[in-house]
Order: structure tokens, then sequence, then C-alpha cells
């Protein structure tokens, strides 16, 4: 039985075609992915009892996914969450990109017209040595106000249980690039789940970025330890999510960027790790990124109807996105996020899925 398949998906209202292809692994794990954003459009996996549902939200169709920006399982660029007031400079020139986040107050997701918003080239696919697909996008200098023509590769492949991502990215000018996935997901299953505040979340990092109340980190760095933002051990999502802590309440729950020992790596290393009690799904998450932005769902609030006709309610999903860490280009401080000509861009992660069967 093929491992791949390739079928039309649908089309957006300009009558551009969205394709759809599908990857399958082991026991019933299964991923279909779509050129609209180069996203995950579903992602199949068995319970402790081999049980299969769809773990992450999205939409049923292409016109769904074009009609409202919602970043549902989508790649994001050129610049992964924010940049404050939508400026930086490389190398004494400055530049602008449009406000689209807080009121105007800062750049979010790569613009009004961000990677989520492209419909990106299936450049090849195959089954050998495991199943995959490779996607590229071009975006133009000085499109949404970002220097440089980026020409950007990503090679989506399944192996057993584990979903990996592998971007490539070059320039012809010095610019600033971080590149996710911004998947939601619930490990309970999305067709018929009540959230995730029984998940239990576990991230490998001692500090994480404080932020104002547009989501813009403050001073540096701060220790987890003695906070509600502590997962270093497992700790159930909703466990200190209503407590009164000043960072909890004005995101209204987690949406903060945790750092992770020893800053961008060569090979993926494990980040984070999500289990459900209720179904025993577990999913861990490597990246050789320096940082993952977690986010509990705080914004979801009723007011869009995904697959299977579910209403996306505050906490129904989480994300875990690897990157570099927010307002990167106005941090000499942080990890870098420049990319130069002649230099690639390689960002490499893993969403890796097993069974706890106790």
């Amino acid at each position: 039985m093929p491992k791949v398949s390739r079928e039309l998906f649908g089309h957006l209202p300009d009558g551009t075609a969205v394709e759809a292809v599908t990857l399958k692994g082991e026991g019933g794990f299964e991923v279909r992915l779509i050129t609209h954003g180069a996203a995950i459009q579903s992602l199949f996996a068995p319970d402790r009892n081999g049980r299969v549902a769809d773990v992450v939200l999205g939409r049923e169709s292409a016109a769904d996914y074009a009609e409202v920006r919602r970043f549902l399982g989508a790649t994001i660029g050129r610049y992964a969450n924010r940049i404050a007031n939508g400026k930086f400079a490389i190398d004494g020139h400055s530049f602008n990109l449009p406000l689209n986040d807080a009121g105007g107050a800062n750049a979010l997701h790569g613009g009004l017209e961000g990677f989520d918003r492209k419909n990106w080239t299936i450049a090849d696919i195959g089954e050998e040595p495991a199943p995959f697909v490779t996607l590229t996008c071009d975006s133009p200098d000085g499109e949404e106000g970002y220097p440089g023509t980026l020409r950007t590769s990503l090679t989506y492949t399944v192996d057993g249980m584990t979903l990996s991502a592998a971007f490539t990215a070059t320039t012809d000018k010095p610019t600033v690039v971080n590149l996710t996935n911004h998947s939601f997901f619930n490990l309970t299953g999305v067709e018929g789940s009540t959230g995730i505040l029984d998940h239990r979340v576990t991230i490998m990092a001692d500090s994480y970025l404080p932020v104002s109340t547009t989501g813009i980190p403050l001073e540096g760095p701060g220790p987890v330890d003695g906070t509600p933002f502590d997962f270093r051990e497992p700790r159930g999502v909703g466990e200190r999510i209503g407590i009164a802590d000043h960072q909890l309440g004005i995101r209204q729950g987690y949406d903060h960027c945790y750092c992770l020992p020893g800053g961008a790596v060569d090979a993926p290393r494990l980040a984070a790790r999500v289990e459900d009690p209720a179904s025993g799904r577990v999913l861990e998450l490597f990246t050789n990124q320096p940082g993952i932005q977690f986010y509990s769902g705080n914004f979801l609030n009723g007011s869009l109807t995904g697959k299977y006709a579910r209403v996306h309610r505050q906490y129904d999903a989480l994300c875990l996105e690897p990157q570099v860490y927010p307002d990167t280009p106005n941090r000499p401080d942080f990890p870098p996020a420049r990319l130069d000509p002649g230099q690639t861009y390689r960002h490499t992660f893993l969403y890796r899925f097993s069974t706890d069967r106790s």
C-alpha cells in the first residue's frame, strides 16, 4: 500500500489550486499536509489502546483557510512571533514592517501576508528512505518590509510515529529569519475533546522570557524556579494557570518563550514533552533552536469552527513553537536571527509520538 498520496485539496478565492499530501507511518500514524501555508492539516495518532484520532486543530477546506487567518498548523515566516514596533536595523539600515498585532504595537508572524498565507510549491515527493514531501517558497526583496530575496525549502518526513520538519533558507541581502510551525495540539483528539488543561507538560528549560502586555520580552530571561512557569517536571497545564500571577494575567495564560540550555545547537535535542492522561498519547518535541514558545490557546474565543464542526474555545489546544526569541532583531543580547548571503539558515524539529500504557 502506498505510504504517500497526493490530491487536490481545493481552491483559493482567486482560483489557485491547493494540494494535499498524505504521509503514512506505523500503527495508523498519518499526517496530511497542504500547500496553503505548508500547513499540517491533520495528524492521526493512536492512543494506548490503538484507537486513532486527529490531534491537531485545522479546517475542512482551502476556502476555510483563506477566509480567516488563524495560523492553524501553518508554517510561520519570515519572522515568527513578534518584533516590537515593527522596526529593526541591519548595518545601519532601518526597516519598517506592517503593524498587525496588539492594536498596532508589533509586527507578528511575518506581517499581513506571511508564509502562512502563501501557497507553497511541491518540489519533490517520495517514499525513500521514508515518506516525505519537500515544499518551497520564494519571498521577494522588500516583501512585508523584509530585506533580501529569501528562498525557503521545507521537507516533512514521516518515520514510524515521528514527523520531522527540516527548513533551509538563503538570502541575497543581509536579513532576519525565524521560521516555525504553529500546530495546535490536543492529544485527546480534536473531534470530541474538552480541552488541554489536564495535559501534562514538561519543558527542558531553566528560564523563560517575561513579557510586556503586548508580548514583547522585557529585560531578559528570568528563572522559572519558584514560578508557575516551572515545567521542568511534568505539570498539568491547568494546575496553576488560574493563580494570581502578573505574567499569566496579561496573556490570559501561557504565551511565553522558554530559553533552552545551550542556545542554538547543531542536532535537535529533546526540548518538551506533552502527556495526555486520558488517551495515553505522548508528544515529544526535539529542536535545534534556542527557544520554544509555549502557548496554551488563550485567545481561542469561540469565533471559529474547525474540523468536525468543533468550535475552538479557550484552552482547547496548545502550541509548542521552536524558534529564536521574540524581538531578537532588536536585542543584541539574544541568540541571533541574522542571515547573510552565502549562509544557509537551518532549522530542524521533530514531533515524536508514543503512548503511555499506564
